[in-house]
């Protein structure tokens, strides 16, 4: 795909990005394997190590309110969350990837910070494995570029970051 005139293209470049990350421990074996995969790729596209904080949580439900407290910190330009919810045999699986996910949206909204949510919502385990590599690696890869497009939408947009020095 050819970036057309007055298009932004994608930056991949880690230097100088801060990603926090949020990870839940419930159905571990999938999440860590995860947050491995996410971490090898923030590294290998350049992310310090000292620029990752990298938390856990118990469940998928309680990731918003951690990304929520990073994103209040104003020290990120990404946030990812990481989880596996795998169906089970009640409505619990609905409740919790609903609640879930409208939550970790809310933090990116409210502050204006990109939140990657890759919160893995399978029918099976077996699903959630195969799919742990590849979304480990998609979400290191859109945290990077979504830190480096807001950045480059402050430095370029009239206006984009009023609302930051107004704070100040």
């Amino acid at each position: 795909m050819s970036n057309s005139p007055g298009s932004v293209p994608a930056n991949l470049n880690g230097d100088g990005i801060r990603v926090g990350v949020v990870q839940a421990r419930f159905n571990e074996e999938i999440t860590n394997g995860l947050w491995g995969a996410c971490c090898s790729e923030l590294l290998r596209l350049g992310v310090l190590n000292e620029d990752i904080l990298h938390i856990t949580v118990p469940g998928a439900m309680e990731i918003p309110i951690a990304l929520q407290r990073l994103a209040y910190s104003g020290e990120f330009d990404a946030l990812i969350a990481l989880g596996a919810v795998i169906k089970g045999d009640t409505y619990h699986f609905e409740i919790v990837c609903g609640e879930s996910a409208r939550g970790i949206s809310s933090v990116a909204l409210a502050h204006d910070v990109p939140v990657v949510n890759m919160v893995l919502t399978t029918y099976t385990e077996d699903q959630a494995i195969e799919r742990i590599e590849d979304k480990g690696v998609d979400a290191a890869r859109c945290a990077v570029e979504m830190g480096n497009l807001m950045m480059t939408l402050d430095d370029n947009l009239p206006g984009a970051d009023d609302e930051e020095e107004e704070d100040e």
